[in-house]
């Protein structure tokens, strides 16, 4: 039996209020009316409301201000603001603040259907959210709402990377080493393997093991003394301090510099550090957690990377396939991510053509999840119909069944390299916009351009 929405409307017209009220109660809603706002907080605290009719003016209150309020403490209650004297300046502030449609006074029943209707919709596409995340999250709701995002997937590989999370966080002192092509998430594997350890109450604080200039990383991992170099002007702890008892997530380890391995390696195994310009040791319960995208081993044998460092953080293993390589999480994937977007960008009526989900299962995804979630993005956002077709998903021509027959193809740095230079070309080496393209940041891009030696005169010259 579907459930009934609930409606409050708060209005300090009675005669409004009144009206109101038997229009939803004869539309088949369930209503209540209030003329106040301690009535309506008193209603709003004892019943489970779905939608919130709120009047802009209010004797002794701003209704906006009432707006922020229920927002804040029902954010997934819906409300519609209705004003007599409203302008585009109240209509823009009820909207920024969280209303979902605007009607000025006086208006006809017809409007307001029509204003029900849209956000029946989008309770309706909760509800659905809710139901897919029960069905496809392989997370409980208590570590999602920990780790701040969903773990969505169907493929046995996905299951099987999601048991060795959970072992590894049983072990809370094993460091760990995770490995997967860029965008596969693994951040999202190192947050659940914290959130589902003994150190769950403290620190994770994760760091891009490139991002720091050279004259800065000692600072930045151990801390230093007050005057210990120039600009030293306060005591500072570093990252391992900072981590006390809690998880330290270097990401891009392999691309850490090698001057700060070795130091690195010291603070793992004795756990302990030594500020810049002190000589005192302090005493840190830290666990690594590690992650690349490259075959570590190959920057061993090139003498870029210690080996026994890798040993050290290498305790435990956790490989996340491609999307390539587990494409029954496509689907799943997709109906998600469209449906987020949905309510993000408030098209409650967008259709999926199935045709969508044929022609993505035979794309390669080089950029993996995060390419698929780029790609959803744009296509809700650029849709102008109720219908997300093909032609909103424009993907590269070359399928998974082609590149398999390209042995060039199967290299994964010529692939990298190869759609760098696509996308740069594309958009007339404009980085913003390839960066874009290629569903990563700009500072990323950056650094994969410097890694494979790609420069505007490379790219001139080929």
């Amino acid at each position: 039996m579907e459930q009934k929405m609930e409606v409050l409307i708060l209005d300090d017209e009675i005669g409004f209020t009144e009206e109101l009220f038997e229009f939803f109660k004869n539309s088949g809603y369930k209503a209540y009316e209030a003329n106040t706002v301690k009535k309506a907080r008193e209603i709003l605290s004892s019943q489970k409301i779905d939608l919130l009719i709120l009047d802009v003016r209010i004797p002794g209150v701003s209704g906006l201000d009432i707006l922020k309020e229920v927002k804040i403490k029902f954010p997934k209650m819906e409300v519609i603001v209705v004003s007599a004297h409203g302008d585009m300046d109240t209509v823009i502030k009820a909207i920024r603040f969280g209303a979902f449609d605007y009607l000025r006074k006086p208006f006809r029943h017809l409007d307001m259907q029509i204003a029900i209707q849209r956000t029946q919709k989008f309770h309706e596409l909760n509800q659905k959210i809710n139901h897919l995340e029960e069905k496809n999250s392989l997370i409980s709701k208590s570590l999602k709402e920990k780790i701040d995002r969903q773990f969505i997937g169907v493929s046995p590989q996905i299951q099987k990377v999601l048991k060795q999370s959970l072992l590894a966080g049983n072990y809370a002192d094993a460091n760990v080493l995770i490995t997967g092509e860029s965008g596969t998430g693994k951040e999202n594997i190192a947050r659940i393997i914290h959130h589902s350890s003994s150190r769950r109450d403290h620190e994770l604080l994760a760091v891009n093991s490139n991002a720091i200039t050279g004259s800065l990383l000692e600072s930045e991992f151990f801390g230093h003394k007050k005057g210990s170099f120039t600009g030293a002007n306060a005591d500072k702890i570093g990252y391992f301090e900072f981590c006390d008892k809690g998880t330290l997530f270097l990401d891009e380890i392999a691309d850490m510099p090698f001057n700060l391995q070795a130091k690195l390696l010291r603070s793992i195994e004795e756990k302990v550090v030594i500020r810049v310009g002190d000589t005192k040791p302090i005493h840190t319960d830290f666990r690594i957690i590690s992650a690349t995208n490259v075959n570590i081993e190959e920057n061993v044998n090139k003498k870029k990377f210690r080996l026994d460092l890798l040993h050290r953080l290498n305790t435990l293993h956790i490989h996340i396939p491609p999307l390539r390589e587990r494409r029954s999480d496509i689907k799943p994937l997709l109906i998600y991510f469209i449906n987020s977007f949905k309510i993000k960008f408030n098209k409650p009526n967008l259709k999926i053509d199935n045709i969508i989900f044929k022609g993505l299962m035979k794309y390669n995804f080089p950029g993996n999840v995060r390419e698929l979630r780029n790609m959803v993005e744009r296509a809700v956002i650029l849709c102008e119909g109720e219908l997300l077709g093909a032609d909103d998903f424009p993907i590269e021509s070359k399928k998974a069944s082609e590149i398999e027959n390209n042995s060039d193809s199967l290299n994964l740095k010529s692939v990298e390299v190869n759609l760098i230079k696509k996308a740069l070309k594309a958009t007339k080496y404009n980085q913003k916009s390839t960066a874009e393209i290629l569903g990563i940041s700009r500072d990323a891009l950056i650094r994969k351009m410097k890694k494979h030696e790609i420069n505007k005169h490379s790219q001139e010259e080929s």
